[in-house]
């Protein structure tokens, strides 16, 4: 609204022709988002749903009780400021509309008095991120430029919209289980929005610089941008209260909005590897976590004893004690190496290596910060 207004303002009042600048409506929405959530949030927290708890998570007795699903609130706090600084389109429109499902279908799972089964949820999902997909190509195929390959691909829709639903499937999930420990996730995503962010506006919303490095331009760069930095201003008022330790959490509402934008502004920015870059922690924790559900879930039906090393050796123990034998299924070596990790990675980090919250949060921080930037060279400067 006020790029739209900043002509009619200058005629008032010169220094307000500034409104007309992405970098200044950036730095104004940041700011502005960060103030509305960080002073706004303590006083709708009283509202939210408490947290269960998390059965089978390291420490999960520690969120029990506290207010849950603040990312309703976020999000409610962040739109109005996003429609005062972000100039709209029809594609923009739609896929705001999208990331507002995303965290609605959370919300309702967060408030929820028995928790969703994991098919439902991961079906809402899908979903949400099949509509954000058509969304972003509104039918047409879509230009990809590829590592180790220069120049750019075109992907017909038929390809694009399966690749692109399982992508932010794949990144809704991950931040949602990288949702464990005060601050983590939100800070892992703080930075995805940075540098995603900067990449789109500095490099693919620039002819000229994504000319030199000879990677995809898109006009669209700069909003999206503005977007993502105006986000990351929310989420950091959002971060204020989150921090360890932590007074409000994040819930389903917050995770899958976030993660849904972060693997959005990869597939904007027109390359889907995009995503290994500037969210590899979120993903190595809580996607892996994805992978070993999957897999033991894959080993059961196929007749193997998918139990971890604990619960069968209290199993043999009671039998022996009742004076018969433990009959079941052979245990496959993959299971076993399975279960000697815990997923997601942050709670093997607490419950293995006896790391503290806030060595987890500083290290997976520092890892992720230090790795999107290397990571970047090899995606734009190998090809």
């Amino acid at each position: 609204m006020l790029y739209h207004l900043a002509p009619f303002l200058t005629t008032l009042w010169g220094p307000f022709r500034l409104l007309g600048s992405y970098l200044v409506l950036m730095g104004l929405g940041a700011l502005l988002a960060a103030f509305v959530t960080g002073l706004t949030l303590p006083k709708l927290w009283d509202r939210l749903p408490r947290d269960r708890g998390r059965q089978h998570a390291q420490q999960g007795h520690a969120a029990k009780g506290k207010p849950t699903g603040a990312g309703v609130f976020t999000v409610m706090l962040l739109i109005p400021v996003v429609l005062l600084v972000l100039p709209l389109n029809l594609r923009l429109a739609s896929i705001l509309g999208c990331l507002v499902l995303a965290m609605m279908t959370g919300w309702l799972d967060d408030r929820s008095q028995t928790p969703w089964g994991d098919y439902f949820k991961g079906s809402l999902d899908l979903a949400v991120a099949f509509l954000t997909s058509l969304a972003l190509c509104q039918g047409n195929a879509v230009a990809f430029w590829m590592p180790l390959v220069k120049g750019e691909v075109l992907v017909p829709v038929w390809l694009f919209l399966p690749l692109g639903t399982l992508l932010l499937w794949m990144t809704i999930n991950a931040t949602n289980c990288s949702d464990g420990v005060d601050g983590l996730a939100g800070t892992l995503t703080l930075l995805s929005l940075f540098y995603l962010g900067g990449f789109l506006y500095v490099v693919i919303g620039h002819k000229e610089m994504a000319a030199y490095l000879l990677v995809g331009h898109n006009p669209e760069g700069a909003r999206w941008a503005l977007l993502l930095f105006t986000t990351a201003g929310g989420l950091a008022g959002y971060l204020w209260h989150n921090a360890e330790p932590s007074r409000v959490l994040m819930g389903d509402a917050g995770s899958r909005f976030f993660g849904l934008l972060v693997g959005t502004a990869a597939l904007a920015a027109g390359n889907p590897f995009l995503i290994l870059v500037v969210a590899p922690v979120v993903l190595v924790n809580g996607g892996t976590g994805i992978v070993k559900i999957a897999l033991l879930r894959l080993f059961k039906r196929l007749g193997f004893d998918v139990r971890s090393p604990a619960v069968i050796a209290e199993a043999r123990k009671a039998a022996e004690q009742n004076g018969g034998g433990v009959v079941s299924p052979d245990q496959h070596t993959v299971v076993r190496l399975l279960h000697e990790v815990r997923f997601p990675l942050h709670d093997h980090c607490r419950k293995n290596l006896g790391w503290s919250n806030p060595q987890v949060l500083l290290r997976f921080f520092l890892i992720q910060a230090f790795l999107t930037p290397i990571l970047f060279g090899f995606l734009v400067k190998v090809r």
